[in-house]
């Protein structure tokens, strides 16, 4: 069994299609297609069902992709045990990142990381919380930075690095603006039945952030005019400071220089930063130093909020 013959049946079966397959694998379709074919022959069984634009696993090929992956991910981590254990600091890292915060914490802590592991070479991919468990549970990232509440963890391990409370964000023109606090200070708490009827942004369905805001306003038994959905926290709170409207969003997305009033809410919601990895897999020590890294950079980030 050549280990490489593994990686190109993984590869077809993800694209469900020869010719992408081939693209990324930089060989020819004919070459990839040869291989399968002397695969399935030594086989004795067809491990695709062929289409012109879908192919997809016959109970044989899931059998022997699935345990394809298993068997690469065995071959990685006994390279990586062996790595740490003669303290060659090599290799290669995938982390998942959430867009917009998750590329800004990267960018602050990949200096420090590449001072200590100059030849660990990072895969940083930025994608949504549910698209990290994916990969991670597929055993295509090693780590993935993410931010959740605890019902939506998966079977995978979590590493907890802190909590982010979430607020509501008003403008000063609001009526009830002079009753909200600024940041630094205990902030007062106020129920969102009394924003009923004012317009939010908020963040599109399918984020964590929209979660929350939903179960918010489900218990509140309240359903405000959307005036705007977006994928950023930033534009949520640059739409609050304008004076547009008003919205729920992480404390470290709130400035104290604009023109915002903040409350804590009744509810005191809050979401987890976490590092996620498969469980039982092992973690190199250059990904323990990138995780203490980034505990020690949302640490400082906190702590400049309070």
């Amino acid at each position: 069994m050549e280990l490489k013959q593994l990686e190109y049946m993984i590869q077809i079966a993800e694209d469900n299609n020869i010719t992408r397959a081939a693209e990324k694998l930089f060989i020819t379709q004919s070459a990839l297609n040869q291989q399968l074919l002397k695969l399935e022959n030594e086989l004795g069984t067809q491990l695709f069902v062929r289409s012109r634009n879908n192919w997809h696993l016959t109970q044989a090929g899931a059998i022997y992709v699935e345990n394809a992956k298993r068997i690469l991910l065995i071959k990685k981590e006994t390279y990586n045990k062996i790595n740490d254990l003669l303290e060659i600091k090599e290799g290669t890292l995938k982390i998942g990142l959430t867009p917009e915060r998750g590329t800004d914490m990267f960018a602050a802590i990949y200096p420090g990381f590449y001072n200590k592991y100059p030849k660990v070479r990072i895969e940083p991919l930025e994608m949504t919380v549910k698209e990290q468990q994916h990969a991670i549970s597929q055993g295509n990232l090693d780590i993935g930075f993410v931010t959740l509440q605890p019902a939506q963890k998966t079977k995978d391990a979590y590493i907890p690095i802190c909590s982010e409370e979430i607020i509501l964000c008003v403008p000063r023109t609001h009526p009830l603006s002079h009753l909200g606090g600024r940041l630094g200070e205990p902030l007062p708490e106020i129920s969102l039945t009394h924003f009923a009827e004012d317009s939010f942004a908020v963040m599109r369905k399918g984020s964590t952030l929209r979660e929350i805001y939903d179960d918010l306003l489900a218990e509140d038994d309240i359903s405000p005019p959307i005036l705007l959905e977006t994928r950023s926290c930033q534009t949520l709170f640059e739409m609050v400071a304008e004076g547009i409207c008003c919205s729920v969003l992480p404390i470290s997305y709130a400035s104290s220089r604009s023109n915002v009033s903040f409350f804590s809410l009744p509810q005191h919601p809050v979401w987890e930063i976490a590092a996620s990895y498969k469980k039982d897999s092992y973690l190199t020590q250059a990904a323990k130093e990138l995780i203490a890294l980034c505990t020690e950079y949302w640490e400082r980030k906190m702590s400049e909020l309070r």
